[in-house]
């Protein structure tokens, strides 16, 4: 039996509601077709977006939303997607490889009025690549300010009086590449000046600047230096740094459905990994910027796998024509949990983290079809068992015995909180085929709720099968005042939500 051991008194930190946002990029069928129908779409809508989509986000509350790339970003204009819809040009969305026509329907307005909907944090990604400054600083103007300008009366004409309250402003994205193919050096002086003068305009934004830890694409020869460098450069000027980006896609796992044991454990292992690179990051920014806090920006991460992608690793058909759409199944979901356990841990230098992408794209929480139709992923499941966890104080888990990996690495793990509700707990089991027994103790409250999400590694969830994958009830059982005990299935993950209340089973 695995025995694991929850320290109740031992708060080591906040895991922010930051930490569990999502990325929605004008990539594929991210915003068009997957959020955005439009007003006038027969797809039922609210505000023009899917009314299925709207429901399915409003149940999993995302905190955090950023916007509207990713790549899109340094090629967007945002005077393109403000005024009436009709009068907005027509221009090319490029990003990933990808361009496709953007009629700019779904724009500032609409985009915020989505957050608000939601009750969700906006976070806007700045053009620096094909931008300047001055527009990345009206564009600040219109959204915060409530002075009386040209671009704040510019705002009310389009039916918004008072400004939103955006804090978090990325400026630029994966400039090492997409956004410019910056060197560090010319990054972080053309940072320094893009930093000043926002922050003239709105001296109290939370900026974000982009960094990178190592090589996300091996073959494009990136400065596995840059962090290190783009800190030096700064300097004295490095407290104009509120976030550094970094990015991680796990792209090792073999193919997205097709895979055998190597690949389910390879993909496994390598979003276990995802916490070494948060903890490299914190490292450079303690040794680099002392005095002077940098929180870590997770803004992209999730599977990626080689049938959505034209380069990197994975001997599989690449999917033609390339949409970045590609399979969620359990073994991603798996995949999300373990790094999530890694963003608990690491939840006092971790900042915020956006999962790539909200609907369609990549390692999606939601899928939908021609006709509007909206399925959960499991990966969504995943991300809604969390909610106990959310703005809660992240409690010390010890994991003790039971079955290990063909590695030799622990099949059971364990992430636990408490929150003004009580205490909850999330263990995954890794292992493929081995269900595994688990006593927990240490907690001093009654167990509430036992859910568990679970299934074959390659399943997922469809149109005609929308609950293949999907939480359910786990039986468990209690021994003395302090011992709660169940068996974890194989390839599952669990969460127990303890308190003062009645229990349900």
């Amino acid at each position: 039996m695995t025995e694991v051991v929850v320290r109740a008194g031992d708060g080591f930190g906040r895991i922010s509601p930051r930490l569990y946002g999502t990325f929605a990029e004008h990539l594929g069928r991210c915003c068009y077709d997957g959020l955005w129908v439009g007003k006038s779409s027969p797809i039922p809508n609210t505000l023009g977006f899917n009314s299925a989509v709207v429901e399915a986000l409003q149940e999993l509350g995302p905190s955090l939303i950023r916007w509207p790339g990713g790549c899109y970003a340094d090629h967007y204009h945002w005077r393109d997607g403000i005024g009436p819809v009709g009068d907005r040009p027509g221009t090319l969305g490029t990003s990933c490889g990808l361009m496709t026509p953007d009629d700019n329907s779904l724009g500032t307005h609409e985009f915020l009025g989505l957050c608000e909907l939601l009750d969700s944090e906006p976070y806007l990604a700045g053009n620096v690549g094909t931008g300047s400054v001055q527009e990345l600083a009206d564009w600040m103007t219109y959204v915060t300010s409530d002075v009386d300008t040209a671009l704040v009366r510019q705002r009310a004409e389009n039916g918004r009086a008072k400004p939103w309250g955006v804090s978090l402003w990325g400026v630029g994205n994966e400039s090492w590449d997409c956004g410019g193919r910056f060197d560090a050096v010319s990054y972080a002086l053309e940072y320094r000046r893009y930093a000043t003068m926002l922050r003239h305009v709105a001296p109290k934004a939370e900026l974000v600047a982009v960094g990178l830890e190592d090589e996300t694409l091996p073959e494009s020869n990136l400065e596995r230096d840059w962090n290190e460098k783009l800190l030096t450069t700064l300097g004295p000027a490095v407290g104009l740094v509120d976030h550094l980006s970094v990015h991680k896609y796990w792209l090792n796992g073999g193919p997205e459905t097709d895979f055998g044991e190597a690949d389910y454990y390879a993909l496994l292992a390598e979003a276990g990994e995802t916490e070494a690179l948060i903890e490299r990051t914190s490292r450079t920014i303690a040794r680099l910027s002392p005095g002077h806090r940098i929180g870590i920006a997770f803004d992209e991460w999730g599977v990626w796998h080689p049938e959505a992608r034209e380069w990197g690793p994975g001997e599989v058909a690449r999917r033609p024509p390339l949409g970045l759409e590609q399979a969620n199944t359990m073994r991603d979901a798996l995949a999300a949990a373990i790094a999530l356990e890694g963003f608990h841990r690491q939840c006092n230098v971790l900042s915020l983290a956006n999962m790539a992408q909200v609907v369609n794209v990549l390692q999606a929480l939601l899928l939908t079809d021609e006709n509007g139709a909206c399925v959960r992923t499991p990966t969504f499941h995943v991300l809604a068992m969390h909610r106990p966890h959310v703005g809660a104080t992240a409690l010390t888990t010890v994991v003790q015995g039971g079955a290990v990996l063909p590695d030799g690495s622990p099949a059971v793990s364990a992430t636990a909180s408490r929150g003004k509700d009580g205490i909850a707990y999330t263990l995954i089991n890794r292992h493929l085929d081995r269900a595994v027994a688990v006593s927990v103790s240490g907690l001093g409250l009654a167990p509430v709720r036992v859910t568990v999400l679970t299934g074959e590694p390659d399943a997922q969830n469809d149109v005609g099968r929308p609950d293949r994958i999907a939480p359910r009830p786990l039986e468990f059982h209690t021994v003395g005042d302090d011992d709660l005990r169940f068996t974890l299935p194989a390839r599952s993950v669990v969460t127990a939500e303890f308190g003062d209340g009645q229990v349900q089973r």
